[in-house]
């Protein structure tokens, strides 16, 4: 039995409680009505008897002929025996039999009573005389006690009972309270059931829906707020571990990528290095070497250094955005003054090149920003398009401005690139013909170095190749970087 009650369901174990505790008070109201209704009629059939009782004592004490008195007089039931006893318990009249043949009613229950407290009752005895069950009820007077007694019979037995219509009435009030309490203890019960699930789905560490709802009640309530606390708990949780495996990712990205830095720049050093080596091992020989010939090496001694140089100062500037952008000052910052700077220097260095600059740029761009960072981002760009585009011109446009940002291309009408080269111009080292871009003094780093000065002032770049032909790099600068 104990382990079929562990089967059921919360909701059927609430009902259960809550029915036998109906049923528990109802049933004690019942008992207890039962018995006091009985009691009632059994004292005001008693208070009838006692009257009549009475008034046969006061008749017999003012010297009436009792038997006379006892034969006319009108009782308040019918078939009622009286019976006349002396103090002293024995029998001195009864109406329905002979009072020699009855024996000493002193130990009598209600005769002992009516001695003792003036009054005595006692339901249902079996009388020694006639084996007839009677109603009792006796009256002691000055000298004699009066006890009337009533057949206990059906009649009597009905009359005595509690009233039946108020017994059904509070069952089938009882019965209207239990079938609430099973719809009420079924609503509860499964908000419990759903409390239940959703606390080993936590435990399991299963995804909690935030959307899932309890009735508008109390604990309805406190439920949707638990779930919706818990839900938001699990998806802060969610947030900071995939926040965490993104700064894992984004620190082993920078492992890497500067294991790679390392390796490119190790190999870019050994070019020059050995060269200058070569050159200078060659002008300490003793190998006798023409005026012209000395001067080739140091020439190239002197490239290579260059060269070197270029590449450092590269690598430094990449590392200080990449690593300490906070140390970097900003400032005010007037655009068109740094491209001017940028062409005229651009024209100093072109010697015999034949490539035309276009600053079609009327508007003023102002921005707060780092001087070096935006004149790195022009020349490089505007180096490259005279270093490898082999076109005849180069513009500069600002393709459009909002509150936020100026958007600018510097573009070429040159051979342009392959579209399988565009997605890696801007890594670190990377070249479209490398033997080319040695040759030119190139790093390898420009592009990287605009891409990222461009980030550090809040923009995005791209390159695409012109439709009539050459590069075009469009990127964005902010305003208030």
């Amino acid at each position: 039995m104990g382990s079929k009650i562990r089967k059921l369901s919360y909701n059927n174990k609430l009902f259960l409680v809550v029915l036998l505790f109906i049923w528990g008070i109802i049933a004690s109201i019942l008992v207890f009505q039962y018995y006091r209704e009985k009691q009632y009629k059994t004292e005001s059939l008693n208070a009838q008897l006692q009257i009549h009782n009475q008034y046969l004592i006061n008749a017999i004490e003012s010297g009436e002929d009792y038997k006379k008195h006892t034969a006319e007089n009108i009782a308040p039931f019918d078939s009622i025996r009286i019976t006349i006893i002396s103090l002293d318990g024995s029998v001195v009249y009864d109406s329905k039999l002979n009072a020699n043949s009855l024996d000493n009613h002193i130990k009598r229950q209600e005769i002992a009573d009516a001695l003792k407290y003036g009054s005595g009752v006692n339901i249902g005895r079996q009388s020694n005389s006639d084996g007839r069950k009677y109603f009792y009820s006796a009256t002691k007077g000055k000298h004699v006690i009066i006890r009337s007694a009533i057949p206990y019979s059906d009649s009597l037995k009905e009359l005595l009972k509690a009233d039946m219509l108020y017994i059904w009435a509070i069952i089938s009030i009882c019965i209207i309270f239990s079938i609430v309490a099973y719809f009420t203890s079924r609503r509860l019960g499964n908000n419990i059931t759903r409390l239940k699930q959703f606390a080993q789905d936590a435990e399991n560490g299963k995804k909690i829906n935030k959307q899932l709802t309890f009735p508008s009640d109390d604990l309805g309530k406190i439920s949707n707020s638990i779930i919706s606390l818990y839900s938001d708990l699990q998806q802060t949780i969610t947030e900071r571990d995939l926040e965490h495996e993104a700064v894992l990712r984004e620190e082993q990205e920078k492992i890497r990528i500067k294991r790679q830095l390392s390796n490119n720049i190790t190999h870019e050093l050994k070019t020059p290095v050995a060269s200058m080596q070569v050159c200078l091992e060659t002008l300490r020989s003793e190998i006798k070497l023409s005026d012209e010939k000395r001067e080739e090496l140091i020439d190239r001694c002197y490239s290579n250094c260059r060269r070197l140089r270029h590449l450092l100062n590269d690598v430094s500037l990449i590392t200080r955005m990449e690593g300490g952008s906070l140390l970097i000052t900003k400032e005010q910052l007037n655009v068109n003054q740094v491209i001017n700077d940028v062409l005229e220097d651009a024209t100093l260095r072109q010697n015999n090149e034949s490539i035309a600059i276009n600053n079609n740029i009327t508007s003023q761009i102002n921005i707060i920003g780092n001087r070096a960072l935006i004149n790195s981002i022009f020349s490089n760009l505007i180096g490259n398009a005279i270093a490898y585009s082999g076109g005849e011109n180069i513009y500069i446009n600002l393709l459009a401005e909002d509150n936020d940002k100026y958007i600018i291309s510097v573009e070429d009408d040159g051979c342009g690139a392959d579209e399988i080269h565009l997605p890696r111009l801007f890594e670190r080292f990377y070249r479209i013909d490398k033997g080319r871009s040695r040759k030119l003094g190139g790093t390898g780093l420009g592009l990287s170095i605009v891409k990222h000065a461009v980030i550090f002032h809040g923009g995005e770049i791209s390159a695409t190749n012109r439709s009539e032909g050459g590069l075009k790099f469009t990127f964005s600068l902010q305003k208030q970087s």
